[in-house]
């Protein structure tokens, strides 16, 4: 099988898979971990969303999302290389997962096959020995996460599975070994056939082909092929397979051994049918969120759009949640990470479209209402209301998913006070007036609406309209949209947003979300009479605000210490371990730049600080030059390694009380504005 150089229909087919992943997780999450017979003596079958049934949200915060397209993005952080060291995953792993509260199940050391591999990472061991069973045994090495976290290789990889298998295992390796690296590999590889393949048999057949005829993984493939040609049925199947591949047999909380062969399975039995092989895969219970979303991906891409019934579109309306240390990447939505794969793929490295463009057919990219209908016309976004109505997009947390438990829920807005909103639309079929408008957190932490500029659109041709969103006190966006004022159809081409923000980042005049827009990497972060308390009890923690996106600007806070190795402020934040920090240490201050464990003093000097004393920091960034400043005291440095990202407080070891933390654009010349 030949790699397809990306046909056209590449990004859409990326596309698919990703929408399949979270519909597949989105479907099996509410009964994770239930039986087959506890699932149908509830549902029967699970051919429809049962979230309602049981009490709970549809759209959640998933380790099966939030580590697929997360770790993934060791490919470009380590620059594109062709063979992918798994040092580089195991960096991704480092940086972006704040320890016990995102992306992974903490379940403990020798309990969580992700947790262990973590601490072994965070203690200098490297990957493949921080996932080797020689170091954590066969039972942790073997359980499902490898697989649950892969299908975004196979993306990467459109008709070559075996580049596929081997970006695969190295990513795996980070965390497993023995049979649940094969069986990622194996997940993989049919992620990358069904681009080229025209059935799911053969999509079968090239991924079982990369397991050694030795494996388990291999022996339980042909096992469920031999259940197809002896004419079982999936039920039938299921409890043939089930007495040889089961929960008993093999150990620990969640086996790789008995959920690869339900993946495999549904494939085979549902015969490349979305809806047949989400039901058979849902219906036979264990590890369902995760075997639902592999097969999801597979059969995503396999049939593409055309293949995914509305029914499983419409409710999640291409919405993600993604939280890690890279907090402005939480709210985001379908189209924008395949979007990203895309680009990963090409290894580019630039945006090259709107933040929503709405390309692909049906793709409304969170956009939903109450008051209108929302639908996606010949890649736009169209809304018909038949009266006054509001249309938006997440930007931040709801207030349901702010209360929501489970994976950590943690992020920070995408839109900041200070930026311009810009929109492309146009009336169809008659005039009538609409804005721009944001959604925000209010004192009592309830939303209230801000609008732009109420502008009359005529049909014809798009018009371009903007809005420079004003000072909000430091309250969080929770989302972005337009204002109808009255009867008619708004087609929307696309709405991005451009330049730096210009905001305090709290504590707010009453309210308290505006702290949960500080995504927390710290020990302890909590507000004491104004201020932001910030602890960290062992090495370094940050507390971050803002977006990747963010380049040129400052960030400025006072600073109180009581007892601290080292505390300061950043800027280009990237993660835990990708920064640029003012900090001050070992009585100096000093402008360094850390990259996944090398740690680069840029420039420094002497400063004299007491614990206790009051002083403002600040530290700016424009283009390839920072600027540290406190008092009369100066730094400058030169560094092109970090272009862009969030801001971020720093401290090791202590504790620090830190008030007006305010980010501000910097004039084109390079110097600060006021």
């Amino acid at each position: 099988m030949k790699p397809t150089n990306l046909q056209p229909d590449y990004a859409e087919r990326v596309y698919a898979g990703v929408l399949g992943k979270a519909i597949g997780v989105y479907l099996g999450r509410p009964f994770e971990g239930w039986s087959y017979r506890a699932i149908t003596e509830r549902f029967v079958t699970i051919d429809r969303y049962v979230h309602e049934d049981l009490g709970v949200p549809l759209v959640v915060a998933d380790d099966d999302l939030s580590g697929t397209f997360t770790f993934i993005r060791a490919l470009e952080d380590s620059g594109f290389p062709r063979s992918l060291d798994p040092k580089a995953v195991g960096d991704a792993w480092l940086n972006y997962l704040i320890e016990g509260r995102t992306v992974l199940w903490w379940g403990g050391m020798g309990h969580s096959a992700e947790h262990t591999a973590y601490l072994r990472l965070k203690h200098g061991v490297l990957p493949p020995e921080s996932g080797s069973i020689a170091l954590n045994g066969p039972i942790v090495a073997q359980q499902i996460g490898a697989q649950i976290f892969i299908d975004g290789w196979g993306l990467l990889c459109p008709g070559d599975p075996i580049r596929a298998a081997e970006l695969a295992r190295a990513a795996a390796v980070v965390s497993h070994d023995g049979e649940a690296v094969i069986a990622a590999q194996v997940v993989a590889a049919m992620v990358a056939a069904t681009f080229v393949a025209h059935d799911v048999d053969t999509v079968l057949d090239v991924g079982l082909s990369l397991a050694p005829a030795d494996s388990l993984i291999a022996e339980l493939g042909r096992e469920v092929r031999d259940t197809e040609r002896q004419g079982l049925d999936w039920r039938e199947a299921f409890l043939h397979l089930s007495k040889i591949y089961n929960y008993e047999r093999y150990g620990g909380g969640c086996h790789v051994i008995p959920n690869h062969a339900l993946i495999l399975l549904a494939l085979a039995h549902g015969q490349g049918d979305f809806d047949k092989s989400l039901e058979i895969v849902n219906t036979l219970g264990w590890d369902t969120d995760c075997n639902s979303g592999n097969v999801g991906c597979i059969l995503g891409v396999l049939n593409g759009l055309s293949g995914i019934d509305r029914r499983w579109r419409d409710p999640v309306a291409d919405r993600l949640l993604l939280p890690t240390a890279d907090g402005g990447r939480c709210a985001t939505d379908c189209v924008r990470e395949a979007l990203a794969i895309v680009r990963m793929a090409t290894s580019l490295t630039s945006e090259g479209s709107p933040r929503f463009s709405f390309p692909f057919p049906g793709s409304v990219q969170g956009f939903t209402s109450t008051e209108a209908n929302v639908s996606n016309v010949d890649g736009r976004l169209r809304i018909t209301a038949s009266g006054p109505a509001t249309v938006t997009t997440p930007t931040f947390l709801a207030p349901e998913e702010l209360k929501a438990g489970g994976y950590g829920l943690m992020a920070s807005p995408t839109l900041y006070p200070g930026q311009t909103v810009h929109a492309r639309v146009a009336a169809v079929g008659a005039p009538f007036r609409a804005s721009l408008v944001i959604r925000v957190y209010g004192a009592d932490d309830a939303l209230f609406d801000r609008q732009g500029p109420t502008v009359l659109l005529n049909p014809g041709p798009g018009r371009e309209i903007e809005w420079k969103v004003p000072d909000l006190d430091g309250r969080a966006i929770a989302a972005v949209g337009f204002r109808l004022e009255g009867a008619g159809t708004l087609d929307v081409e696309s709405l991005d947003w451009t330049g730096e923000p210009e905001t305090v980042l709290g504590p707010t005049e009453g309210g308290t979300v505006w702290k949960r827009a500080w995504v927390n990497g710290l020990s302890e972060l909590y507000e004491v009479g104004g201020s932001l308390r910030a602890i960290q009890n062992q090495g370094t923690g940050l507390a971050f605000h803002g977006t990747r996106e963010w380049q040129n600007l400052s960030f400025s806070a006072t600073f109180v210490p009581t007892l601290a190795s080292s505390f300061g402020l950043a800027v280009r934040a990237q993660g835990m371990r990708r920064y640029v920090a003012a900090l001050v240490e070992e009585g100096h201050l000093r402008l360094v730049r850390v990259t996944d464990g090398e740690r680069v003093v840029l420039a420094e000097t002497r400063i004299e600080w007491r614990m206790g004393e009051a002083r403002e920091l600040r530290i700016a960034a424009q283009g390839s030059r920072f600027f540290a400043k406190c008092g009369e005291i100066r730094l400058q440095a030169d560094d092109e390694r970090l272009g862009q990202g969030a801001v971020a407080i720093v401290v090791t070891e202590g504790r620090i009380d830190c008030s007006d933390p305010r980010v501000r654009n910097l004039a084109p010349t390079g110097q600060e504005s006021t």
